[in-house]
């Protein structure tokens, strides 16, 4: 006989649920989420609540120390620099490989066409941002590299999050930016989308880093 008690909300919704949250920082950096705190929100029971934060931890979302509840973490300027360091070395790799094959994954063109429909009214673009560069990275060849790509995604998702959050890109502007490295890969210049993708990155990470440096003022 069934419990009418007992909520039917599966753990990749409340999944979804808290990610929207951390990536738009509605829930900011340091807020700690615990089983109980997220069954009750919820209406499920633990063990459900609990699948949802081991995938958020197992993304790179959410932190999670010995004995410790999960917490979103709080980037440094060096996790920052150290991030987007990475990620240019491994999309760049990514975006030459299509452009040599020619070939753009059908989901990077989803997530394009998302933003571009929203950028007139500058509507939330992390997570279409999130799936372009992701879509684009596991579209080409290698694996091993899309296994790198992948450690680090949820650290990247957190600062596109916070980019967005505090309005240090638009809309527009990143969609333009994303043509610009889908005319490439078109077009079979390997050299020019990979420069591309380093400028693409590098301007979020210089004023992801001048908003950091403006609210951690040096003492």
């Amino acid at each position: 006989m069934s419990n009418p008690a007992v909520s039917t909300v599966l753990p990749s919704t409340i999944y979804s649920e808290l990610r929207g949250r951390i990536l738009s920082q509605a829930d900011p950096s340091g807020t700690t989420f615990t089983e109980s705190a997220v069954a009750l929100e919820f209406g499920v029971a633990r063990p459900t609540a609990k699948m949802a934060i081991e995938r958020l931890v197992s993304d790179g979302l959410l932190r999670r120390e010995a004995h410790q509840a999960a917490r979103i973490p709080q980037l440094s300027r060096e996790d920052i620099v150290d991030l987007f360091d990475n990620r240019v070395i491994i999309e760049a790799a990514a975006l030459g490989a299509l452009a040599r094959s020619g070939t753009i994954p059908a989901a990077a063109l989803d997530a394009h066409r998302t933003i571009l429909a929203g950028a007139e009214t500058d509507a939330p673009f992390a997570a279409n941002d999130i799936d372009f560069h992701r879509s684009l990275v596991t579209g080409q060849p290698s694996a091993r590299l899309a296994r790198m790509h992948a450690m680090l995604m949820g650290e990247i998702e957190l600062c596109i999050g916070q980019v967005q959050a505090n309005h240090l890109r638009t809309a527009q502007d990143v969609s333009a930016e994303h043509q610009g490295l889908l005319d490439a890969i078109t077009a079979g210049d390997s050299a020019l989308a990979e420069r591309l993708t380093r400028e693409h990155i590098a301007v979020s990470r210089e004023r992801l880093l001048a908003h950091f440096d403006q609210t951690h003022p040096i003492d």
